[in-house]
């Protein structure tokens, strides 16, 4: 085989492989961008963020819902009602409604 055909047949096709900062990456999974965002900011396709940068990106997600979760208790702990009730809800399984036998509505014959 000449050194020719030997280059042709070791090199590889298609475009280089674009390499992107990782940590930058994973900074913006860590605010949860959309899959389709951070392939914006980096200009390549969201197949190739899934693809290189997948252990990046999911790190980036749990962390960041970490993170949140944990200010939404620093506020619901400073009092703030709303935050209160909504993690009562999201955590608890808590609502609005009432349920139970305590809060069955009574027969109107028994109310008159």
């Amino acid at each position: 085989m000449s050194k020719q055909e030997n280059d042709i047949t070791n090199s590889k096709a298609g475009r280089p492989k674009k390499e992107l900062d990782a940590e930058q990456v994973y900074k913006l999974a860590l605010m949860h961008c959309s899959m389709q965002e951070m392939a914006d900011f980096f200009k390549v396709d969201v197949k190739t963020l899934r693809t290189n940068y997948s252990q990046e990106i999911t790190k980036g997600k749990a962390e960041g819902k970490i993170r949140l979760r944990k200010k939404q208790f620093e506020v619901a702990e400073k009092g703030n009602v709303s935050m209160l009730i909504w993690l009562g809800k999201q955590v608890l399984g808590q609502s609005d409604g009432q349920t139970g036998d305590d809060y069955e509505a009574l027969p109107l014959a028994d109310i008159l």
